[in-house]
């Protein structure tokens, strides 16, 4: 029991303690120097874990079974976010590209490396493995991770990030619990957020996108 209170401290120390330290500026609001060394605590701690399999963090495993239905999937809600953002919002629709190529083709490249794999290494490597006593390997965990994830967008200071992150943590939770790879839940991340700059809600998540 008392493993598990401590364990539960843990998991409340970091995914809420720490992001609301951010968004309160007790510490400083710097998103990205952040994950990058929390990815590396973390693949550093999983691979030296004998109870982890660390050949999971690099190598794709057995996707061909659920590639084609994950593709399907992110195709329809990804039609479904471009349109909602053109109907409610069409002064943001492409903004970014026509006011920031540069900008929108570094992230292109650079968000997959530096963010995602990052932020999937955290929120379902480690969370499903570290976690796993307290809330099982069912909904409960996929959900819990879920909101870990959206949660620490609060930082962004808007509550379309929270919730936009939440339904894509959940995907990618699933997709994760699912396949076991860590590869094919950094794909369907990196779809949903490369889509997400592209279409004009980047402005959300990063402080240097336009603003309209």
């Amino acid at each position: 029991m008392l493993k598990l209170l401590l364990l539960a401290f843990e998991c409340t120390l970091l995914f809420i303690g720490l992001p609301l330290s951010i968004k309160y500026r007790i510490l400083p609001n710097l998103p990205i120097p952040y994950l990058l060394l929390a990815g590396l605590a973390v693949f550093l701690l999983l691979r030296r874990d004998p109870a982890f399999d660390s050949s999971h963090l690099v190598v794709w495993g057995n996707v061909r079974p659920f590639l084609a239905l994950i593709l399907f999937r992110d195709a329809i809600c990804l039609l479904l976010l471009g349109l909602a953002v053109w109907w409610f919002a069409p002064q943001s629709l492409f903004s970014l590209i026509e006011e920031r190529p540069l900008l929108w083709a570094l992230i292109m490249v650079f968000y997959p490396l530096l963010s995602v794999y990052p932020q999937e290494l955290l929120y379902r490597a480690f969370f499903f493995h570290r976690y796993r006593p307290l809330f099982g390997s069912s909904w409960t965990m996929l959900l819990a991770s879920a909101f870990a994830f959206g949660f620490v967008h609060i930082i962004f200071s808007n509550w379309l990030a929270v919730g936009l992150c939440v339904l894509g943590g959940l995907l990618f939770s699933f997709t994760y619990h699912q396949s076991s790879s860590l590869l094919l839940a950094c794909l369907d991340h990196a779809i949903f957020g490369n889509f997400i700059f592209t279409i004009g809600l980047g402005r959300f998540f990063y402080h240097g996108t336009p603003r309209p």
